[in-house]
């Protein structure tokens, strides 16, 4: 009876990686997950609705052969990412879609953005206008949210400036407005085929957040919300509850935070070592973003946990 927060489904947003195959793709670096077939994303949909999660955010494994360094497949209106939008939106109208916008999964670098002329940084400017771009297609295929997870500088202004020219009024944007430059990304890229080759470390942080700075992500958090983001996000979770709490502080805006790959992944993999019970860590995971302020989690462990609940 006196139990002061608690985890349910409908708090829960699933992520979902989508490929052009037949048959289901597991990625290793995320026991459990697995990448899904566009023929099979309306099923799956219909299944997270039984089970109470109404939300999803479907990110594409992109063929290697249509990436580039300017990411212009993001513009192709026959792309993986839109045909999956549509396709759930066809058959499965009542789930909501979280569409991520970021360059990331079109690019051969990796980057969320598209490169300066000296190939050292990523030009912001020339990121936004893509994203813009980006973001319209992504509307209008069916997306309830576009979710920026670039971290450019005004990239929310000018998306929801878009969008209203475009007459997409009704188009939320979630904005990734505090996420890091973490260490904890590595599985998300593997999945998506956004890791280098050879091996290095892709590092972003020229424009995502130093994980030392607190009060830069007060700031962004706040600036994001000035330039009309409906959704405030900090990315990852767990170990940035602290900027949970200081963005639910800060702002009345409703909270996400992202549970990212290597946060589960390491779940997992303590709980295959029989350290400790992969349910019981799950559950309280969850429950501390939950008690830091987060009103949505985006987390792998979405469905099992739905599953679990039933």
């Amino acid at each position: 009876m006196l139990t002061e927060i608690s985890v349910e489904p409908r708090h829960l947003i699933q992520p979902i990686f989508v490929t052009e195959g037949e048959s289901l793709e597991p990625i290793p670096s995320l026991p459990g997950i697995n990448r899904i077939p566009l023929s099979q994303l309306a099923a799956k949909c219909h299944e997270l609705i039984k089970l109470g999660i109404h939300g999803i955010a479907p990110f594409p494994k992109i063929d290697e052969n249509k990436k580039s360094a300017d990411g212009v497949e993001a513009h192709n209106s026959n792309n993986l990412a839109l045909r999956a939008i549509r396709e759930v939106k066809q058959k499965c109208p009542e789930m909501v879609i979280f569409a991520d916008i970021a360059l990331d999964p079109y690019t051969t670098h990796g980057h969320d953005g598209i490169l300066n002329s000296a190939k050292t940084d990523v030009d912001n400017d020339k990121t936004v206008a893509a994203l813009v771009k980006m973001s319209v297609l992504t509307a209008q295929a069916g997306a309830d949210f576009v979710a920026p997870s670039d971290m450019m500088d005004g990239r929310v202004n000018a998306i929801r400036k878009a969008l209203d020219e475009n007459n997409l009024t009704q188009t939320g944007i979630l904005a990734y407005s505090a996420k890091f430059a973490s260490a904890y990304y590595g599985p998300f890229r593997d999945a998506v085929g956004s890791t280098r080759k050879t091996g290095e470390s892709l590092s972003k942080a020229t424009y995502q957040i130093n994980p030392a700075n607190r009060r830069e992500s007060i700031r962004e958090a706040h600036l994001d919300q000035l330039e009309g983001a409906d959704i405030l996000m900090v990315k990852p979770a767990g170990i940035y509850l602290d900027i949970i709490r200081d963005v639910r502080e800060s702002s009345a805006r409703p909270i996400a935070a992202y549970q990212v790959s290597g946060e589960y992944a390491q779940i997992h993999a303590a709980a295959e070592k029989g350290w400790f019970n992969l349910k019981a860590t799950r559950d309280e995971s969850l429950l501390a973003i939950r008690r830091a302020g987060a009103d949505l989690i985006l987390t792998y462990f979405a469905e099992a946990f739905a599953k679990d609940r039933q």
